[in-house]
């Protein structure tokens, strides 16, 4: 069975690139009826934040990631891995070491002058004499002198590095708190991982994760390093690059299933398909399928996937994600219609809900600019001979009001501007919005009349 999981720590939000590693991971337990584990790497309690794991499992919860079993908490298993120090101590795989932060100052300084990598020496590695007096020791593992640590990732192939260039590592602080790389390893070895899937930036933290589960007998998990996202110009994607708090998406009116498949495509791809339904991603997901170049975020093809969501989205859905964003639709009786009339320009939430408050809501001003350019020679008395058609015709459909405008141009001998530009100022307040005949199907021939009178004592 394949087990995967995702493991961050709670001191700050979730961004994008974690999500991704989140995704990519549950992908490949879905498509292979394993298991997704969530883990909460919580051992640094200085820095924890309840306010960010909270801010995790909502954004998992928002996306629709589920994951199988109970969270678990790193901070509630110190016991377990005091357990495993004690037995690499007794079994002579880990050490004390009294090593001084002046010495190991000291030691780094003459490495560096004799250009030299910093690196702690062994000194204490078959110590058998008396303890220093007042020095809390640390424990460190005893890691490979001689040979090579040697692994096959999923996504760079064979990586290959001296053992000379992992020194024996700290796995317990002198107060006695494990390290990373110690509590990774245990974990990944309880929880019965298959397949670690992760961003590169962890890459040279394998081997030493590697020398625990040689120490411990344990069979180490298949590895992936995910190569990073970068902005458009392939640096370090930013928080003004789009590496914000998942649910400042939300807030920003992406949809979840948008985000997935934004995120799917950086750095996986499946031939020139752009689009996926959750469900095509799990059945054509495979790791091993990853990039091994650096991914680039563009922001213009994450909003042309929300507009094609969006367009996708039911009337019903639309209503109740809108009401997230100060509208209040569910008694509307031409829903339709709106939608239809808006969310084939909106490319996210918070702009169909503009566009459909725009419609909706009498203009409070009128854009200076546009009067001036709609309101010449004798757009008024034009304006004001509409309203009587329109009232006339008293048109209920899209149709019928297309012929208004349609017959009105015609016997008016006049350019579909002439009427359009004054009337779209007097519905809306300036020159944008949806088509005439759906405004004034949606409005209502009374709010239209309403809207136009008010724009004639206006201009």
């Amino acid at each position: 069975m394949v087990v995967t999981r995702f493991a961050p720590s709670p001191t700050g939000y979730l961004h994008i690139g974690g999500l991704r590693t989140a995704l990519f991971n549950w992908l490949w337990a879905r498509k292979n009826d394993g298991k997704f584990l969530l883990r909460i790497e919580d051992t640094d309690q200085k820095r924890n934040s309840q306010e960010a794991l909270q801010a995790i499992l909502e954004a998992f919860d928002w996306v629709g990631m589920n994951y199988d079993g109970d969270v678990l908490y790193q901070s509630k298993r110190f016991d377990v891995y005091k357990k495993y120090i004690n037995k690499l101590l007794e079994e002579g795989k880990a050490y004390k070491c009294y090593m001084s932060k002046e010495e190991l100052d000291k030691l780094r300084e003459e490495q560096m002058a004799r250009g030299e990598r910093a690196r702690y020496d062994g000194r204490y590695r078959d110590f058998s004499g008396e303890p220093p007096v007042g020095v809390e020791p640390v424990i460190r593992i005893k890691a490979p002198q001689e040979g090579f640590i040697e692994f096959e990732d999923g996504v760079k192939g064979n990586i290959k590095i001296a053992a000379s260039e992992v020194d024996d590592f700290i796995i317990a602080r002198s107060d006695g708190t494990p390290t990373y790389n110690f509590v990774v390893a245990i974990d990944d070895y309880e929880m019965g991982l298959t397949d670690v899937i992760r961003g590169d930036d962890h890459l040279y933290n394998t081997p030493k994760q590697l020398v625990v589960y040689e120490a411990l007998g344990f069979k180490p998990p298949k590895f992936y390093h995910v190569p990073m996202i970068h902005n458009d110009k392939g640096k370090k994607l930013s928080k003004r690059d789009g590496a914000v708090d998942v649910m400042e998406y939300k807030k920003e009116g992406f949809l979840p299933e948008a985000l997935l498949n934004f995120l799917v495509r950086l750095g996986w791809s499946h031939g020139d398909q752009e689009i996926f339904s959750l469900q095509e991603m799990i059945e054509l997901f495979d790791p091993k399928d990853i990039n091994k170049s650096a991914s680039r975020y563009n922001l213009d093809k994450l909003l042309w996937l929300n507009a094609h969501y969006i367009k996708e989205s039911s009337s019903k859905r639309l209503v109740n994600l809108l009401k997230d964003f100060d509208l209040e639709l569910e008694n509307y009786d031409k829903i339709d219609l709106l939608f239809e009339a808006t969310k084939q320009k909106a490319k996210t939430l918070k702009e169909l809900a503009s566009e459909i408050k725009k419609i909706l809501n009498p203009p409070s001003e009128y854009d200076a600019k546009a009067i001036k350019k709609a309101f010449k020679g004798e757009a008024k008395e034009l304006l004001s001979d509409f309203a009587k058609a329109l009232e006339e015709a008293n048109p209920t459909t899209k149709e019928e009001a297309h012929k208004v405008i349609e017959d009105f141009v015609a016997q008016k001998e006049i350019g579909f501007g002439k009427i359009g530009m004054p009337l779209r100022v007097a519905l809306f307040g300036n020159l944008s919005g949806p088509g005439l005949d759906e405004a004034i199907v949606i409005l209502g021939v009374d709010e239209v009349i309403k809207r136009i009178e008010k724009m004639l004592e206006y201009a």
